[in-house]
């Protein structure tokens, strides 16, 4: 036993109290989407990412907010209003089943890459 602990990389949608709230004003999230484009993915049971939907993350000003959580840090992403952005989501937790190394975020998402403390 080498005593290593790995902590698998997490995709955490917020699904709390303003993330998808139409009736605010906000765009849907589409969890069951993302929960069949995991399943459809093979990602389901992957001991290298998960998908976790969660409650209010915080930072309510960014609705639509994602959390994605790596060995190397965390990297916040807000006001998803696409399709397309949550697809790239399920996109790079797919670059991160298939590697050790590193996966950057994909280029649709960059724009709506923010530091949590700054908001």
């Amino acid at each position: 036993m080498s005593g290593v602990f790995y902590l698998p990389s997490n995709v955490i949608i917020c699904d709390g109290c303003c993330c998808g709230r139409v009736e605010k004003g906000h765009d849907k999230v589409p969890i069951e989407e993302l929960k069949q484009a995991w399943k459809d993915s093979d990602l389901e049971g992957s001991d290298k990412v998960k998908l976790t939907i969660s409650g209010c993350l915080g930072p309510c000003s960014m609705h639509n907010v994602s959390l994605l959580k790596t060995e190397q840090g965390q990297i916040w992403l807000g006001k998803l209003s696409e399709y397309e952005h949550y697809q790239a989501l399920v996109d790079w937790a797919v670059e991160v089943s298939k590697t050790d190394d590193q996966v950057e975020i994909p280029e649709i998402l960059l724009s709506h890459r923010f530091e949590r403390n700054s908001v």
